[in-house]
């Protein structure tokens, strides 16, 4: 079973999101979109298809990346996530909740042996 396809998306915690993504986009050039994030696309994913991953700072105070207790939060693009979620349940591994559906994809989240969130994300067919 494949597991881990790329890096979805890169998240954390920002004293000011808007004045930080402000400063990425002058110093850096990081096209900031109107919701505080950049979605970089790449092609050739191991799955066979195009892909996105997003660079997004929050606000400090988020509770999104609780139970976790670092500053960031890392989502990782996989290939089937309930096929994972039963495999990692069977490892050991501490799932958070259940798998969440929306039109953005498939996720579910669990904390690694060092107390980090990691978001899983399945994205909708064709994405």
């Amino acid at each position: 079973m494949k597991r881990v396809t790329g890096v979805g998306g890169i998240f954390f915690k920002s004293r000011d999101p808007k004045a930080l993504g402000e400063w990425y986009q002058r110093h850096l050039g990081m096209n900031i979109e109107p919701w505080g994030g950049v979605e970089f696309s790449w092609a050739n994913d191991p799955a066979g298809a195009n892909g996105t991953t997003t660079w997004s700072p929050f606000k400090q105070d988020t509770k999104y990346f609780e139970p976790g207790t670092a500053s960031f939060m890392i989502n990782l693009r996989v290939a089937d996530l309930h096929a994972l979620v039963a495999a990692l349940k069977d490892e050991g591994c501490d799932i958070l909740g259940k798998v969440e559906e929306s039109e953005y994809g498939k996720f579910a989240h669990l904390l690694d042996p060092e107390g980090n969130k990691v978001e899983l994300w399945e994205p909708p067919p064709g994405k």
